[in-house]
Parts: C-alpha cells; sequence; structure tokens
C-alpha cells in the first residue's frame, strides 16, 4: 500500500480491525450483477476480471477490467451509491483477498488523512490515468495498437488470460486478435 501513499501503523491497525481474509476459487464471483456491494476488496493473490452484458445480446459477456495482486476490484459506482451492480466480479484463478466492510472502510477514511491520500493516489493512477487513454482509444483506435497498449500496460497479463478475455476487453473478436498476434510474430 505504501508504493501510493505511506499508511501509518495506527491506520494499518484500523484497516485491520475491520479486514477479513477469504479465498475465492476460480470462477466464483466476488459481487454478482444486481447485487448491491457492502464489502471492498484488495487483492493479494489471484487475478480478478470485471464483466458486464452486452446491451445488445445480454449472452455476450463484456470484459470491463482485469485486476491483479495489489488492486482493489470492485463495483466503484454501485458501492459509492449503493445500488445494485451492473458489474460481476470473478475469479479467473484461485485468489486470496482482503475482505473490508464497505461503511467501514469510508469511516475511516473520514478518521485518516493519510488513507484519504492512498485512496485518492490510487484512484487517480488505476481509475482514471489508465482508464482514460484505453477508452479513447476504443472508440478510434486502431485493434493492433490497443492489443499493444494493453501488453505495455499490463506486462505479463497476457499469460494469464485466455485469449477470448483479452479480445473483450479489447472490443475486437478472438480471432481478429489472433490474426494481430500473427501478424506481430512476423
Amino acid at each position: 500500500m505504501n508504493n501510493y501513499h505511506p499508511i501509518s501503523d495506527q491506520c494499518f491497525e484500523a484497516l485491520k480491525a475491520i479486514s477479513t481474509v477469504r479465498e475465492f476459487k476460480k470462477n466464483q464471483q466476488l459481487i454478482r450483477m444486481g447485487e448491491i456491494p457492502k464489502k471492498y476488496y484488495f487483492l493479494h493473490l489471484g487475478l480478478i476480471r470485471a464483466f458486464t452484458l452486452n446491451s445488445h445480446d445480454h449472452s455476450k459477456e463484456v470484459n470491463k477490467a482485469f485486476f491483479e495482486e495489489g488492486r482493489f476490484p470492485a463495483s466503484v459506482i454501485a458501492s459509492l451509491k449503493q445500488v445494485e451492480s451492473e458489474i460481476c466480479l470473478e475469479a479467473l484463478e484461485d485468489s486470496l483477498v482482503i475482505e473490508f466492510d464497505h461503511s467501514g472502510f469510508r469511516g475511516l477514511l473520514d478518521k485518516y488523512e493519510d488513507l484519504k491520500w492512498y485512496h485518492i493516489k490510487y484512484l487517480e493512477k488505476h481509475w482514471v490515468m489508465e482508464k482514460e487513454p484505453f477508452e479513447i482509444s476504443l472508440i478510434g483506435g486502431e485493434a493492433k495498437q490497443r492489443y499493444l497498449d494493453f501488453l505495455e500496460n499490463y506486462p505479463g497479463l497476457s499469460d494469464r488470460l485466455p485469449l477470448y478475455h483479452i479480445a473483450s476487453r479489447l472490443g475486437i473478436t478472438a480471432t481478429q486478435l489472433s490474426r494481430i498476434r500473427n501478424s506481430l510474430k512476423k
């Protein structure tokens, strides 16, 4: 956590008091669509994806994000507004998380300035700096460049994910992604 902003021992102890260590098996859901999230998660080991359903074809899943170790997988809007989540969080590998009570965490943000700054810096990096360029590239960027950006921004993640999950995140088909990968090998 100190990679973003130093956390005091007192704050860290307060965080431990509202947390529980949980295991999620591969394919197990942390948050289901339609559920109101009451917990925050910190991913210690494993890999989590956030997906929703295609607005035109509700049988097709669309990956919104992948969370590696050291990240907070979340349905942010549903958590903040305490409404039903339109996003599902699912373990892609057996995963070990630290689960925080949502209201307890929000209370600690009010109490500890260091946690507040940690939270701001984390959100800036992962929910603004990473997401905005990617979302812009989805609008007008070429698929090959989106894939290259994905590889640059998430080194090693392509080895942990099935091709169809990466393709879904990039807004292309698995066949298109396979062609892109083959063209890069030449």
